[in-house]
């Protein structure tokens, strides 16, 4: 019966520390990221946002122009994770809503089982209860005798 030898389980938690420090990394670039487009001064006049801070591992200085208009490039969370050499970058990335993710799938898959059950809710009829004795044989308000 084969056992786990000391290296393969040195290997194993010596992984297993890497994904926690990077996860740690990446939240803290992620919390960095939403306190960098929170905090952004907008300038009406030029139309543009321009952080309020230095933000070191961003490499966004304080001044530094972070979206416009016209003929800008805006920053990117994925290419700030290339830049630190973080594996796998889009593991934590939502994906793109034009492409697709947890919107496309609500509208795809479980929307239309809503839509089965709205078909079956048409098509039930109820019971046609019989009301109270119409008062004067059901003429109405005008009834000539």
């Amino acid at each position: 019966m084969p056992t786990k030898t000391d290296s393969t389980v040195d290997c194993s938690e010596k992984m297993n520390e890497r994904k926690t420090e990077t996860k740690e990394f990446v939240e803290q670039l992620r919390g960095q990221w939403k306190s960098l487009w929170s905090e952004r001064i907008n300038d009406k006049v030029r139309a543009e946002d321009i952080s309020n801070k230095t933000y070191d591992s961003l490499r966004v200085e304080q001044g530094t122009i972070i979206h416009a208009t016209r003929d800008f490039k805006p920053l990117n969370f994925k290419e700030i994770l290339e830049q630190h050499k973080v594996e796998n970058p889009d593991r934590y990335i939502q994906p793109d809503v034009n492409q697709g993710g947890w919107n496309k799938f609500v509208k795809t898959e479980i929307i239309p089982l809503k839509s089965q059950t709205k078909k079956r809710q048409r098509t039930y009829v109820p019971e046609k209860k019989t009301g109270q004795q119409p008062k004067k044989g059901g003429r109405g308000w005008l009834h000539i005798e």
